[in-house]
């Protein structure tokens, strides 16, 4: 039975062929709900699991520890003193349930014990004004780090910065969810070693006293844990149905958990960008019973934006990485500035391949079916199949911001850890060959015995997706980093936090979006009026001073200066037209040492083709230092226009879209018209707010344009 697709949708505008909202919105604090006409097409719907429900038998006794591990005097037995029981407790998996909290604890407190580690609450999250604790953390003993002590003779680290642990969050103000679960640890555990732990400890102790002496513990208490039958433990640790069962999971918080007031801000800030913004477009996603699933939305500015820009996408997951519980998602790209640009958001019920799909669905109907030519996401296996699905004709690349930025947290436990980790980047970023990553990566994995690191594994397996090396030749306009020093922040970095509510997200969103674009106009009045300071004698510089954006002039201007750390410009081979040549350069190292690498550059004579080693063109959409420096040594003063991309030109928005054919649109259709139109016109409002004079005159145009306008209405009616 199929259950993907865009489900029970209602729409913002009249571009959704499937469903029209025809009765008021009735937004609460948990539920927004719909009236929906049934179109055309077919009513996709959700299949649920029946629910195996499984009682297991633990102690009652709550502990609340945030202290670490030490030993017990007489090394006691694991079993002494603990209530008996025939059943091993089951691996924390997403969805188990809770009558409270200590049942939660003594639950996953148990598990550890089972399994040889200690645990501790590391953190919880309470109502302001009730102080009622809603979600907790529970976190392996040896997560994180202690703080650095001044004391003459500090205790030794014992922890590791293990990412081991469960969050538990409240819900229907009675039960207890297990809604994350992370079941790795980077760190030996074993339910062998003679070695206890202070929760372990205080357990045993509580149940030493709660039972009457001699006589032996009979009284047991039993929580019902509600599990779904077919489980699988993925992304950030949410739970997956086997996708050969093609069913969704059964969660029965599949929809969006809404605060008081986060229904009517959302509602409201959608009606009120509708009668401001035509060219608004949003689309909501609801279940079988009327619950707000997912939402996906863009304004006329982003819709425009993805038209000038649309090569090269991300999907920043950030807030689902990072465990948010506003889990927003964002269509990001980079304008003719190099700047981050917006290109729709949305709200994601959860981490599903379904979830996924009806996003990148809603997404791509308000793009009217482009797709980006490049797909950079995260590791989520979900969201990976789900672009393969959607989008199989882009290019689907992963980010390698969120690769490096796990490093610690999935190595930082191992013996030797700065080592591997300066190993790691050395095969990531300077390996120019593929063969040079294999043999840089064998010697990693053999030097520190890191055959059986199961991450390491799965990213090895994966390098085609996220190694530069093997990404060479996709145009990724800069939104890849390929020295270890770059990142890409996230669109919204500042806004948004570990608990900003849905009404605070949309107070705030256009703030952001505000001060986003008035960069852009300020970068773009710069790059119109300013007179840019040239740096060498270079016939490059000149030549594209008069071209560039002033952001991207000025890394283009790095490598014009970096002409004069290459050295030793040498032929080395001649194949017909074909020159290879090799280019020395020095460059800094780690320790402020500097060494000299050769990068290999092929000439083409007759078409003066040129391409680098390193491949920054098609990293960064400008030539790199070696290739300028080849045409140098070759007599060639101007760089040829193929190499000079319009997207980073200073009057690209003016001319893009006027050379823009409409051949794979439907060009009898008043949505592509209105869509076409706008973005014409954004250029024109941009121009006309450069100056008082250029207000005027485009103040006079428009005038002449709507009498026209008016004037032919009124030959219409007379005939």
């Amino acid at each position: 039975m199929e259950a993907r697709g865009l489900g029970r949708s209602c729409v913002g505008r009249g571009l959704c062929p499937g469903f029209a909202a025809i009765g008021p919105l009735r937004p609460d604090s948990s539920l927004l709900r719909f009236e929906c006409e049934r179109l055309e097409g077919k009513v996709l719907t959700t299949v649920l699991l029946d629910i195996e429900m499984e009682e297991v038998c633990l102690n009652s006794e709550p502990v609340f520890d945030e202290g670490d591990e030490y030993d017990l005097e007489g090394g006691h037995d694991a079993g002494n003193g603990e209530t008996q029981c025939k059943q091993v407790s089951p691996q924390p998996t997403v969805g188990l349930e809770f009558d409270s909290f200590d049942e939660a604890y003594d639950f996953y407190n148990l598990y550890g014990k089972e399994q040889g580690f200690g645990i501790r609450v590391s953190n919880s999250w309470f109502r302001s004004k009730r102080k009622e604790r809603y979600r907790a953390k529970l976190s392996c003993s040896s997560a994180g780090f202690k703080k650095k002590s001044d004391a003459n003779n500090p205790r030794p680290e014992t922890r590791t910065g293990c990412p081991a642990m469960i969050v538990i969050k409240l819900v229907d103000s009675q039960r207890w969810r297990i809604v994350e679960s992370e079941l790795q640890h980077n760190h030996q555990v074993s339910p062998q070693i003679k070695r206890f732990y202070k929760s372990h400890k205080k357990m045993i102790i509580a149940a030493k006293n709660a039972q009457p002496q001699p006589d032996p513990v009979t009284e047991v208490h039993t929580i019902k844990l509600y599990r779904t039958s077919v489980m699988d433990v993925g992304c950030n640790g949410c739970s997956t149905l086997s996708e050969t069962e093609g069913l969704n999971p059964i969660d029965h918080s599949q929809h969006l958990e809404l605060r008081e007031g986060d229904a009517h801000a959302v509602y409201n800030y959608f009606c009120r960008m509708k009668l401001t913004n035509p060219n608004f477009y949003y689309l909501m996603d609801l279940d079988d019973d009327g619950r707000l699933r997912n939402v996906f939305w863009a304004d006329a500015r982003s819709r425009a934006a993805y038209g000038y820009f649309c090569d090269t996408v991300a999907i920043d997951t950030t807030c689902l990485a990072n465990k948010y519980e506003l889990p927003l998602i964002s269509f990001v790209g980079v304008n003719h500035h190099g700047q981050s640009v917006l290109f729709g958001c949305g709200f994601l019920g959860v981490e599903s391949v379904d979830c996924y799909v009806w996003m990148l669905r809603a997404w791509l109907k308000c793009m009217l079916g482009r797709p980006p030519q490049v797909f950079i996401t995260d590791k989520c296996k979900r969201l990976q199949n789900a672009v393969s699905e959607v989008i199989p004709e882009a290019r689907h690349c992963c980010c390698l911001s969120y690769i490096t930025q796990k490093v610690p947290e999935k190595l930082g436990g191992l013996k030797g850890y700065e080592a591997i980790r300066r190993h790691l980047h050395k095969s990531i970023y300077d390996s120019l060959k593929i063969a040079e990553f294999e043999t840089s990566w064998a010697e990693m994995i053999k030097r520190h015995e890191l055959g059986n690191n199961k991450w390491l594994q799965q990213l090895y397996e994966d390098r085609q997706n996220w190694v530069p090396v093997y990404l060479k030749d996709t145009f990724f306009a800069g939104m890849i980093p390929i020295r270890e020093s770059e990142s890409l922040p996230a669109f919204f970095d500042g806004y948004v936090h570990k608990h900003t509510s849905f009404k605070e997200f949309v107070d705030k969103y256009d703030l952001a979006l505000h001060r986003k674009r008035m960069k852009e106009v300020v970068a773009d009045q710069e790059s119109r009026t300013s007179s840019f300071e040239l740096k060498t004698r270079c016939n490059f510089e000149v030549q594209l001073c008069k071209v560039y954006t002033k952001e991207i002039f000025r890394r283009f201007q790095l490598e014009v200066e970096g002409m004069y750390s290459c050295f030793n410009t040498r032929q080395v081979n001649v194949n017909g037209p074909i020159i290879t040549y090799i280019v020395k350069e020095r460059v800094e190292v780690e320790g402020n040492e500097k060494e000299v690498r050769c990068y290999e550059v092929l000439y083409e004579t007759t078409q003066v083709d040129i391409r680098c080693i390193c491949s920054l063109f098609n990293y960064k959409g400008y030539l790199c230092r070696h290739a300028l420096n080849v045409l140098n040594y070759n007599g060639v003063e101007v760089i040829p226009s193929r190499y000079i991309l319009p997207r980073w030109s200073k009057n690209f928005k003016c001319t893009h879209l006027l050379h823009q054919g409409s051949s794979s649109n439907d060009v009898y259709d008043p949505a592509y018209w209105c869509d076409h139109l706008y973005k014409l016109a954004l250029p024109v409002a941009e121009e006309g707010a450069q100056s008082e004079e250029h207000y005027k005159t485009t103040l006079q145009a428009l005038e002449k344009l709507l009498n026209k306008f008016h004037l032919v209405e009124d030959t219409l009616n007379v005939t």
